[in-house]
């Protein structure tokens, strides 16, 4: 069985977004859904939940590049009534998810999402889960 090297990175997340206007919160996590990290104000639960559903999003943009033969996802952005959701590739395996205000400047999120997501590189990267070899 292979296993990743893991760091806490709740250090960056609030770094994130703390220094980024109309940030709330985010959420490191393997693309089938596992909660690696967490921004504080964030409870475990909730973190889980917030994993759970960016896992989704980025599973169902991953399977629209795919079915229109438009290669992988980069970034997966919805805008709601009051917030926007990003949920950007971090590695291979891993998704960086970041809820923000609606008058958050997208094009910072992303920007500084994405410089966060290269500032870590191979600390971001999970192993995929799978059947234990022996």
């Amino acid at each position: 069985m292979t296993t990743s090297q893991r760091t806490d990175l709740g250090w960056l997340l609030d770094d994130l977004i703390n220094g980024l206007a109309g940030a709330e919160s985010a959420v490191l996590l393997s693309t089938d859904g596992l909660l690696l990290g967490r921004s504080g104000g964030l409870e475990q639960a909730e973190a889980e939940r917030f994993s759970a559903m960016a896992s989704a999003l980025h599973s169902l943009a991953r399977s629209a590049g795919q079915h229109f033969q438009a290669g992988g996802v980069c970034q997966t952005v919805i805008e709601l009534d009051h917030a926007v959701l990003f949920i950007t590739a971090a590695g291979a395996n891993a998704c960086l998810a970041l809820l923000a205000t609606e008058n958050a400047d997208m094009g910072m999120v992303a920007y500084e999402m994405n410089q966060t997501v290269q500032r870590l590189g191979s600390h971001l990267s999970v192993d995929p889960r799978g059947s234990i070899r022996q």
